[in-house]
């Protein structure tokens, strides 16, 4: 028995199920392979796409984030550069590897391809999907975009096709299953830079990851 199994086998002898029959166990796998729909807000869903791009860019701004727009995948190395300039920042950042064969040198920024480490204080990120309903970008973790990205810089750049924000958190997780890779270790949503407001009701920015989130969008 696999410890997989064991696990399962002793949660179901302390429910007092017995294995579900092959009918029972053919309609939950029909389900997981088309789960339901549950009510979905007209806001962002009623939208043609591009009224979609233009919420999830009011959303984002309004969760403190903020976005540039480029027209093409390789105006991103000029565009960080300048948002590093602007904020009086080294030209230096460590980025994710998927997103290694833009010309960072041309922009005069010095890169390393990588995960995280302490001290890095800018990284880049990839987004999978960008929800247009809360303005929050969808990550996958992979080899060539190590989770440590998202979390461990003061600045977090995050680059999005314009082609690839969705409605709602729902339409993220279809696009996820229609993909045909397979589910990652890590999915994470992230809606602005860190925040928490624990201690005295005070919102502190920056408390559990980048204090700073910017996002830049390619394309229409």
């Amino acid at each position: 028995m696999s410890s997989r199994d064991f696990i399962l086998d002793n949660i179901r002898r302390h429910l007092k199920r017995a294995e579900l029959a092959d009918s029972a166990r053919a309609a939950v796998e029909a389900r997981l392979r088309r789960p339901p729909r549950g009510p979905i807000p007209a806001r962002a869903a009623a939208l043609d796409h591009a009224g979609q791009v233009e919420l999830f860019i009011a959303m984002a701004e309004e969760a403190a984030a903020s976005v540039l727009r480029v027209a093409a995948p390789a105006a991103v190395p000029a565009a960080v550069a300048g948002l590093l300039q602007e904020a009086g920042l080294p030209l230096r950042l460590t980025l994710a590897a998927a997103l290694a064969g833009l010309d960072w040198a041309g922009a005069g920024l010095e890169t390393a391809v990588r995960r995280a480490e302490n001290g890095d204080r800018v990284t880049l990120s990839p987004a999978f999907a960008g929800i247009a309903e809360t303005g929050t970008l969808v990550l996958l973790s992979g080899p060539d975009s190590p989770t440590t990205l998202n979390f461990l810089p003061d600045v977090h750049v995050v680059v999005l096709a314009a082609t690839d924000i969705v409605a709602t958190s729902e339409d993220a997780w279809d696009k996820l299953r229609a993909s045909g890779r397979a589910l990652p270790r890590t999915v994470n949503f992230i809606t602005g830079p860190s925040r928490s407001a624990d201690i005295e009701q005070t919102l502190q920015m920056g408390a559990h990851g980048p204090v700073t989130l910017k996002i830049v969008l390619v394309g229409a």
